[in-house]
């Protein structure tokens, strides 16, 4: 039995529908949604990579070209010296991360409230950026404040420490603010 079936539309466009398929494939239907990566995650969970090192300008984040799994970077680290001292790690984004709040990351909403420093115009290459919970959540925005983002804060600075912790509203960042102006 022959599956294909001409439909003539007019005497220049000829149709042919392929009727041999039974079936569609809804696989791609049931697939996990994508993993999205937090760039600031933890250095020692099974998936991290480099994100990349602690160097430039104000001890900014200079990104890495590809990722380099972090398991094959931290045996290099000099005992003694915590690794995201000098590097930025990226992992999966976990549904009991302390910085969540439903879907939403809490600590780039945090983040977005300081006022930046810097006036970037061109966003950092970043091979994390397709499945970068940030850039997801918060856009162009994320990528200009991420360089600055340290993962190893110093308990001196007040502000950083609001930041980083999971606890800090955002009335107490703007009253921070504005009482530092």
């Amino acid at each position: 039995m022959d599956s294909t079936v001409d439909i003539s539309v007019d005497s220049s466009v000829d149709i042919s529908v392929d009727s041999s398929v039974d079936h569609v494939d809804h696989a791609q239907d049931r697939r996990e949604p994508p993993v999205t990566w937090c760039p600031s995650g933890e250095a020692h969970r099974p998936e991290s990579v480099v994100l990349g090192v602690r160097s430039g300008e104000n001890n900014q984040v200079v990104y890495l070209a590809d990722p380099v799994p972090a398991a094959d970077v931290l045996g290099a680290i000099p005992e003694g010296i915590a690794p995201n001292r000098v590097l930025r790690f990226a992992s999966h984004c976990v549904s009991d991360c302390a910085n969540r709040i439903g879907e939403a990351c809490g600590l780039i909403e945090r983040i977005r409230v300081v006022p930046s420093e810097t006036t970037a115009s061109a966003v950092p290459r970043c091979h994390l950026r397709p499945h970068c919970k940030w850039w997801n959540q918060a856009g162009v925005e994320a990528c200009h404040r991420c360089p600055a983002v340290s993962t190893l804060n110093s308990r001196d600075d007040e502000l950083v420490s609001l930041v980083a912790d999971p606890s800090t509203t955002r009335e107490q960042l703007d009253g921070w603010i504005a009482a530092a102006e």
